[in-house]
């Protein structure tokens, strides 16, 4: 070892994805709390973007890892092995997942899942074509990036995926552009990375009713909105709408790396023939992951902490309505809070984080402040959220 501190380490091993990296140099972390080496500790507002739904380090997700890696740990790829762990949570899905989507394909991560549901899409339907949304965000791989809607991410590595159409978001009005060579239309039911935008309440309903007359697949991309995050277990639910495939990830794991994608057993089975194995993962679903998600999936459900999220949720809406801000928008626990501009945003962010409470940008506005708390967010800790960031846009201002 060099002798580096752990910072120097991080900046010149680690490759770096940005500028200036919050770099924040974390010894443990327990439930909304991160806490560093230089003794400060972080009311965490953005939950490792979602994952630790669950807050850090919950007890039982904890002792459910540490007693599956007494068991074993990887065993064979995806699909080979009956693991208990992937089948018991393939299982539990299956109950609570929108109707009729019961089989489940286990992946490493959301941008992971996204690539199953759109080759799966291709493969079922004979087509080649997909539509998606401008301003949407699926990941970072290659498939996952031709249908994320900002040039700005795409274009450094095109050419990608041919045939990919990109409608406005929320209208309802361009979805004829939806037709017989389309194989899938993919889209986030609240767009997360675009500034945490809700649709209208027409837009879902009619994007399944045209998917329906065409026989192009809709794939509900819930990577970010899934699992309570917005008030319900599913964001479908808030219009009534069920895809055909619904892609996951983020708080699957429960904080450890997990995504699925899942649908109707008659469209899995297109990946088992001409030819078998049509989609494989060494990873996916490792049984310490899925251990991990079991758990959480049944604290999530026994303590419906959905209902939290939507309970808590309005409440921290309004109190930043109260503090100030251009528009506070969102649902549950999905929260895009936008202030005047850019500089103000950015000074926001230091103050707050000078303040021990971490906030993040979202991708596609660097106006809009996203928090996405975790779901069990006491109502001290969220006083005490809006206190501090009462404070750090004074500073800011």
């Amino acid at each position: 070892m060099s002798g580096k501190t752990v910072q120097e380490a991080f900046r010149a091993y680690v490759c770096q994805t940005s500028a200036a990296p919050l770099g924040l140099d974390v010894i443990r972390a327990e439930g909304a709390w991160v806490h560093t080496r230089d003794g400060r500790h972080y009311l965490d507002l953005l939950a490792g973007i979602g994952v630790n739904a669950l807050g850090h380090a919950h007890p039982e997700v904890v002792a459910a890892v540490r007693e599956q890696a007494g068991r074993y740990l990887h065993a064979m790829v995806y699909g080979e092995y009956a693991l208990e762990p992937q089948a018991r949570l393939a299982e539990r899905l299956a109950e609570v997942a929108p109707p009729g989507l019961t089989q489940v394909y286990f992946t490493n991560s959301g941008t992971e899942a996204n690539e199953g549901a759109l080759k799966l899409a291709r493969k079922a339907t004979g087509r080649r074509r997909f539509l998606a949304f401008e301003n949407s965000y699926h990941g970072d791989t290659c498939g996952s990036l031709s249908v994320t809607g900002r040039a700005v991410y795409r274009q450094p590595f095109e050419p990608l995926l041919p045939g990919v159409t990109f409608l406005p978001f929320d209208d309802a009005g361009a979805l004829d552009a939806v037709d017989d060579t389309v194989a899938a239309v993919i889209v986030e039911p609240i767009q997360g990375e675009a500034g945490v935008r809700v649709p209208g309440g027409e837009f879902l309903p009619a994007l399944r009713r045209r998917c329906d007359e065409t026989g192009a697949l809709l794939i509900f991309d819930e990577v970010q909105t899934g699992l309570g995050r917005t008030g319900r277990l599913w964001a479908g639910e808030h219009w009534g709408v069920t895809p055909d495939l619904m892609t996951l990830a983020k708080a699957l794991g429960g904080g450890m790396p997990l995504g699925a994608f899942l649908g109707r057993p008659e469209l899995m089975a297109t990946l088992s023939c001409d030819p078998p194995l049509s989609h494989v993962t060494t990873f996916g679903g490792h049984p310490v992951c899925c251990a991990a998600g079991l758990a959480g999936l049944n604290v999530l459900l026994r303590e419906r902490l959905s209902e939290r999220a939507a309970q808590t949720g309005a409440r921290f809406r309004e109190g930043l309505r109260r503090i100030g801000g251009v528009e506070v928008r969102g649902l549950g626990m999905m929260i895009g809070w936008e202030l005047e501009s850019a500089a103000l945003t950015a000074r926001f962010a230091q103050e707050a984080l000078a303040r021990e409470v971490i906030v993040g940008w979202t991708l596609h506005s660097d106006r809009v402040l996203r928090l996405l708390p975790p779901l069990n967010l006491t109502d001290a800790e969220t006083d005490l959220a809006l206190d501090r960031l009462a404070a750090a846009l004074a500073a800011a201002l």
